[in-house]
């Protein structure tokens, strides 16, 4: 199972629009596969910035694959998984209005009066 994912295996990131595959260089699987020592599956987040700038490069750099395929191979094995979700931070507030002043001596009648 090692010998296979050193010799064909792929990285598969999970997309919005659903899994994709990363086809590796050798020295990109072996790195991948100490990557993936612990855990079959990862979070973004969790990776160190080394790690999470070469796989945005990959994704920016390669066509994902739909399917991995490999030659004599149904499918290519899969070294790892990275959970890639698009962050989503608190979202903005809206501006804020003015406080309402009493423009006019009337107003601040009609306030007081029960």
């Amino acid at each position: 199972m090692v010998i296979d994912k050193l010799a064909a295996g792929v990285v598969q990131v999970q997309t919005p629009i659903g899994p994709r595959y990363l086809m590796l260089s050798f020295s990109q699987r072996i790195y991948f596969l100490w990557v993936f020592r612990n855990f079959p599956i990862l979070p973004h987040a969790v990776l160190n910035g080394r790690q999470q700038r070469m796989i945005d490069r990959m994704c920016s750099d390669q066509v994902f694959a739909s399917l991995p395929y490999v030659d004599g191979m149904d499918e290519a094995p899969v070294i790892g998984i990275i959970e890639h979700r698009p962050a989503v931070g608190p979202q903005p507030l809206p501006p804020r209005r003015p406080v309402a002043r009493e423009a006019s001596p009337l107003a601040a009648e009609v306030r007081q009066q029960p």
